[in-house]
């Protein structure tokens, strides 16, 4: 986890390391019980301040997705995986409708729109073979 964090993104660190634990949740990569690394560990994994990693534990502490435990560690709530669930595919399903309704916009047909979902879905777990679908996309192959 955590390996998506793009220091150089105009999407501030901390809410990428936000969103990089939801969606860990909403797909069951983390679940209620589940130990994050310190702020110290992520601080150096990252190569940020650690007032990144503070914040964006303090918001997901407000949240209430993780829990502070003095001297134990910063663990999942129990009821953390339903909250993020929701509202992650709630955000993405916003996104899509974004996405296609530019799509739509630009002159794309269904048929077009649909195939490019289809190939990048199926290309997304490998950034290099999504890398390459982008490009063959972007040719119109």
């Amino acid at each position: 986890m955590f390996d998506r964090i793009n220091i150089h993104s105009s999407i501030p660190v901390y809410a990428q390391i936000e969103y990089q634990v939801r969606i860990a949740l909403a797909s069951g990569r983390l679940k209620a019980g589940d130990r994050l690394p310190s702020i110290h560990a992520l601080t150096e994994k990252l190569g940020v301040n650690a007032n990144t990693v503070v914040r964006a534990y303090q918001d997901l502490t407000y949240m209430g997705i993780i829990n502070g435990r003095r001297g134990m560690g910063t663990f999942i709530t129990e009821d953390a995986a339903a909250k993020c669930r929701d509202s992650v595919r709630g955000e993405v399903i916003g996104r899509l409708h974004e996405i296609i309704s530019e799509a739509k916009a630009s002159g794309m047909s269904a048929k077009e729109i649909k195939t490019s979902i289809d190939a990048l879905y199926a290309a997304a777990p490998d950034e290099n073979k999504l890398g390459a679908t982008v490009k063959s996309l972007l040719k119109g192959k």
